[in-house]
């Protein structure tokens, strides 16, 4: 099997995921739930990856890393912590369900949303920010790159407006961390909000958000943290405030060991590797006949994804054909990112995406240009 679905989860993970998380599961306590070895053990391994995450993410201080299960819960805990009835926040066409629907029930709570909308390439116009400015604007909340498109997001822009008029800029960092650099401070980022099992190789379960050092969080869910047990609320300092019950431990070894793999592997070469096998695929499909790629290809920053369609077939249709007859795994349909889909006007046909990983080859990518060949001669 050819696995070009690395946007929805990084395979195969690095050995020393697997190796890391076995060994938690042999010899892990609960971190935070006792004095013992195996509990000290667990601690210090779950205080290890909040360090380098603050690193990577350019956050203030460790214990604003707060973990989650991904994003999703990430953006959740973000969106309902910060905002709620009265307040107007801005996001844009570009966006997740991750993002979408939470500020869809922020909305139905008496919030009120705004998005930017995306043109039929998928591109935003930033001067739009302002045009949507209210007096009661209280944040941003966008995605870094387009899980549909693999477009980028101009975090300075953004950063840069919201400075200018005192927003919390959140920011979806699913498709970017361990792949594109961020910097919570030069880029004016409020919180960022991230997942373990895709560009940062570890396991699934795992995510979180960074929280900037001028921003509160009211807490997502209580409940057991193994400190002030005494207490009838939520303790308020970070990370307790965020990660009430047991953490996954298990998972942020794995993650852990992730986090130290790319750091040796270098996260400037595993991007190149990344992007230069989603250039060459685009390069050479994107004017086969009756294929039509989306997203802008022009610039110099993007996520490794190519997203295509094959005439007028159903996505659904080549994606499996990919899988059965020349076996490469592709995720067609509607990635979870409506407005982007009706944007591109592909909300019926859906649309074929292909995302590269640091682990797979030039020869792969180029088998994979001969299928979607194929199947375009057939048309």
């Amino acid at each position: 099997m050819i696995y070009l679905d690395n946007a929805a989860t990084t395979r195969p993970k690095p050995p020393v995921v697997g190796q890391a998380i076995l060994a938690a599961l042999e010899g892990f306590g609960n971190s935070g739930r006792g004095a013992h070895d195996e509990a000290l053990t667990a601690a210090r391994t779950v205080y290890d990856a909040r360090e380098k995450l603050a690193v990577l993410f350019g956050c203030d201080r460790p214990e604003r890393v707060c973990f989650a299960q991904n994003s999703t819960e990430a953006l959740n805990a973000a969106i309902t912590g910060l905002f709620g009835p009265g307040d107007h926040v801005i996001s844009t066409d570009r966006e997740h369900n991750s993002v979408l629907r939470p500020l869809y029930r922020l909305r139905a709570q008496g919030g009120e949303v705004d998005f930017v909308p995306a043109d039929r390439q998928g591109q935003i116009d930033y001067a739009n920010f302002e045009k949507l400015l209210r007096p009661n604007t209280k944040g941003v909340v966008c995605t870094h790159a387009s899980n549909l498109t693999g477009d980028v997001t101009d975090l300075v822009r953004v950063g840069d407006f919201c400075r200018a008029h005192a927003l919390v800029f959140v920011l979806d960092a699913s498709q970017t961390a361990g792949v594109l650099p961020i910097d919570m401070a030069a880029q004016g980022i409020g919180v960022v909000c991230f997942t373990g099992h895709k560009s940062l190789y570890g396991p699934q379960g795992t995510g979180g958000l960074c929280v900037g050092a001028d921003v509160e969080l009211r807490p997502f869910k209580v409940g057991g943290t193994g400190v002030q047990s005494f207490s009838e609320t939520q303790p308020m300092e970070y990370p307790t405030r965020m990660e009430a019950g047991t953490l996954n431990g298990h998972g942020i070894a794995g993650l852990n060991a992730a986090l130290d793999w790319l750091n040796e592997a270098g996260m400037d070469r595993v991007r190149a590797h990344d992007c230069s096998l989603a250039r060459r695929f685009y390069g050479n499909v994107k004017q086969l006949p009756g294929v039509t790629v989306y997203g802008d290809f022009s610039a110099e920053i993007r996520a490794p994804i190519v997203t295509l369609n094959l005439g007028q077939r159903d996505s659904a249709m080549v994606s499996d054909e990919l899988e059965h007859r020349f076996h490469i795994a592709t995720r067609p349909g509607a990635h979870c990112a409506p407005r982007l889909h009706s944007a591109l006007g592909t909300e019926e046909q859906g649309a074929v995406r292909f995302s590269f990983g640091y682990f797979n080859t030039e020869a792969e990518t180029d088998e994979a240009t001969a299928a979607v060949k194929t199947l375009a001669e057939e048309l």
